[in-house]
């Protein structure tokens, strides 16, 4: 087994400049085995390959800041008023997918006393999808709507459905 202190100490260097490498990269560069490379990894570095987590952006230094200056901005503001939070309205937006549902019994079947429970599939998503646009306070929604199929969601859709979203809370909420 070539797990020297040598390898284990050139695998370490080489993970450190690179820790997308591959354990058939480090293997060549080295010139030990993969389940060598796998060992050192593993056991000796007590390392394990996790995939990266997505994120919408990366945000700069300065733009990490300003959500933090925001965010002591709002703390400050909830703890000043009481009420500030039940002011709040916020929004999401969702794909909603279409399905055709089995009922119980559609999805029923005959077995024997010895046969294994039958099993059901989740469902997949059909082909039929639609946006959902949805804003909502502390209490409820207080506005949703589907993106209509073919309209592109821009500034000016945005803005439209923003002047929609004020039209409901004056009529739902006079004292907002």
């Amino acid at each position: 087994m070539s797990s020297t202190p040598k390898n284990v100490e050139t695998i370490r260097r080489l993970m450190h400049e690179d820790r997308r490498r591959t354990i058939k990269d480090i293997a060549t560069i080295v010139n030990v085995s993969c389940g060598t490379v796998q060992t050192i990894l593993t056991c000796d570095l007590n390392m394990h390959r996790i995939a990266a987590k997505f994120v919408p952006r990366l945000l700069t230094a300065e733009q990490i800041q300003h959500r933090v200056a925001i965010c002591q901005e709002l703390h400050q503001h909830a703890m000043d008023d009481p009420s500030f939070m039940s002011r709040v309205i916020t929004g999401d937006e969702s794909w909603v997918y279409g399905y055709d549902p089995e009922t119980e019994q559609q999805s029923s079947q005959w077995k024997s006393p010895g046969s294994p429970r039958p099993k059901k599939a989740r469902q997949s998503r059909s082909a039929t999808k639609s946006m959902l646009i949805m804003f909502f306070d502390i209490r409820a929604i207080v506005h949703h709507e589907f993106v209509p199929e073919g309209q592109t969601v821009n500034a000016e859709f945005y803005c439209n459905v923003l002047r929609r979203l004020r039209e409901d809370i004056q009529r739902k909420r006079p004292e907002l």
